[in-house]
């Protein structure tokens, strides 16, 4: 049996998994409107305090579990949670319930994760949306505390592979302890916490496999290919020991790569390829420097923002930002000024939610209506940029007056500091992200008055397609190859060429090994990705000649309209070919 859904796009080193299935059971509390008498109401209180205390005891246990060298981004994953039990919104909001409606315990947190859940689902950035995943997990375990359950951990996993509705945080990071293989879950997406903690710990894993715990079986053989998003049941014996001989082969092809770490990416013709990591936390700044990136490309700064009642302050930026440049130790940062929406920032920002969040007040569009939010980070920002090399780029630009009022509110807050005496670089280079198709469009003219352009091709092709990659029922029109988005692509680059900036790429496609040499072909030579794809694309680069995919890639774009785009790419750009 196959049964095939969404990889998590983890490094393809790590994509292959093989072993018997473990279907691990999960027991969730059915939950149902129930009322308490008002003389139980403080016992009630009481009862939900307690089980708060006991989901708390448990999480500081499994992180007390995790070994010292784990890196300090997957224990954020666990605090993250911890401070959740803490926030208001759980620790004080269904009690409130209790004490007004007489809700038994159970039912007032129920109420408060739906309307959490809800808040959630109505965000548009795809990253922020699975963040409901957090809210689901930590309401999980307090009602399995409510319920008197204490769930064993499941043992024997060793070389195992995981079935499962779905994991938290805490249950991926003692698994993987545990030497588990891979995972596969009936819920998430690319962007869940099962597949940021997989690609973190380069376990394969498939996600959104519905009904997979009913459809597989406990103890079967299973096949996992993280990369292609397919999950093999029983597999033949022929195709057992192709997977077996594709797997040596990518142990082998890593320890490779592993040797050759130190050695830049130069084309096999003589040009330099910047190579930069994303990264979401000032932790994930161990894997940027192990896997030797010449900086970071975009580092998100909406973490901040999230799990609290009130912005951040520009201490607390500072601060972040800082420890951000300390640890790269010299090499460049690029910090993405703030990527939300007024449906999903934090509380007290004056905003209503917008209608169509896709396309109302959001990034850049929400910052210059809300100086009161933007100021203090472009402080923090400029205020960084007197420690390190640091880049500050602007998300979601779609117009010339949106940039020139960003550009005027910089040099003004530059005004601000130098009257205070605050250090920062005068001349700290300003960039625009490139992800509508306006912007794509007149890029010369944004060109002509920014200092460097970064292609964000997540929200690029979204919008371009007018397809949501985190929906089920459309993401297979999700299409990097589009003529369309390629076209796009190509006009910024010229653009930037012509205007004589650096011009990169941030989004997924940038990490994409598929897609390295075409990029390489159309222009680009700066590319940020998630660390773990660093060492694959370094070899690829390496074994290119730039001059004969510029001709490939000029063969491609004059047949671009002419037919099925799939068989040329594959002919003019696989790495058995593209050489």
């Amino acid at each position: 049996m196959t049964l095939s859904c969404l990889g998590i796009g983890i490094s393809s080193l790590h994509e292959i998994a093989i072993g018997d299935a473990y279907l691990l059971q999960q027991h969730t509390p059915e939950i149902n409107k129930r009322e308490i008498s008002a003389e139980s109401t403080e016992q009630e209180v009481a009862r939900y305090a307690n089980a708060l205390t006991s989901a708390r005891n448990k999480l500081t246990t499994i992180r007390q579990q995790i070994p010292g060298e784990t890196a300090k981004d997957i224990r954020a994953f666990i605090d993250t949670h911890l401070l959740m039990l803490e926030d208001s919104a759980l620790s004080e909001a269904p009690i409130e319930l209790i004490r007004q409606h007489h809700y038994s315990a159970e039912w007032a947190l129920q109420v408060r994760r739906d309307e959490l859940v809800k808040i959630f689902d109505e965000m548009e950035d795809p990253y922020l949306r699975t963040r409901k995943d957090d809210v689901e997990h930590v309401v999980g375990l307090v009602q399995i505390a409510l319920a008197g359950g204490n769930e064993p951990p499941p043992d024997n996993l060793h070389d195992r592979i995981v079935v499962a509705r779905d994991l938290t945080p805490a249950d991926t990071i003692l698994m993987k302890h545990q030497g588990v293989a891979a995972f596969v879950t009936e819920f998430g997406g690319p962007l869940s916490h099962t597949a940021i903690l997989a690609r973190s710990l380069g376990i394969p894993a498939v996600v959104g496999i519905h009904q997979a715990t009913q459809l597989l079986q406990q103890g079967e053989t299973l096949v996992v290919d993280g990369a292609q998003g397919v999950v093999l049941a029983q597999p033949s014996p022929k195709m057992l020991v192709h997977y077996q001989n594709r797997m040596r082969a990518l142990e082998l092809r890593e320890a490779e790569l592993r040797r050759h770490i130190d050695l830049p990416a130069f084309t096999h013709d003589g040009e330099r390829i910047a190579l930069f990591a994303n990264i979401e936390l000032p932790e994930d700044i161990d894997a940027t420097l192990q896997n030797r990136a010449d900086g970071v490309g975009l580092f998100r700064t909406e973490f901040l923002y999230m799990n609290r009642r009130t912005p951040p302050t520009e201490e607390e930026q500072l601060e972040a930002y800082l420890a951000a440049v300390d640890g790269l130790k010299g090499i460049p940062i690029t910090i993405r000024t703030l990527d939300l929406g007024a449906d999903k920032t934090t509380s007290g920002n004056g905003c209503l939610p917008s209608v169509n969040p896709a396309l109302g007040l959001r990034a850049i569009r929400l910052c210059l209506k809300e100086p009161r939010l933007f100021i203090p980070q472009l402080r923090a920002i400029l205020r960084a940029s007197a420690k390190g090399p640091v880049r500050l780029m602007i998300p979601m630009l779609s117009s010339l007056q949106q940039l020139q009022d960003t550009l005027d509110l910089i040099e003004q807050t530059k005004r601000d500091l130098q009257a205070e005496g605050l250090d920062f670089d005068p001349q700290i280079p300003v960039g625009g992200m490139i992800e509508i198709p306006a912007a794509a469009i007149t890029a010369r003219s944004f060109a002509r008055q920014l200092d460097f352009l970064s292609i964000g091709t997540n929200d690029l092709i979204q919008y371009t397609l007018a397809v949501d990659r985190m929906d089920e029922e459309v993401n297979f029109l999700f299409d990097p190859l589009h003529p369309a988005v390629l076209q796009l692509i190509r006009t910024t680059i010229d653009a930037a060429l012509e205007a004589n900036i650096p011009i990169g790429m941030c989004g997924e496609m940038a990490g994409d090994p598929r897609f390295t040499r075409l990029l390489l072909g159309m222009g680009l030579r700066e590319l940020s990705m998630q660390p773990s794809a660093l060492l694959e694309t370094r070899e690829i680069i390496r074994s290119s000649n730039l001059k004969d995919l510029g001709q490939r890639t000029r063969e491609f774009f004059a047949q671009l309209y002419e037919g099925e785009i799939t068989p040329l790419f594959d002919r003019l750009f696989t790495n058995d070919h593209a050489h």
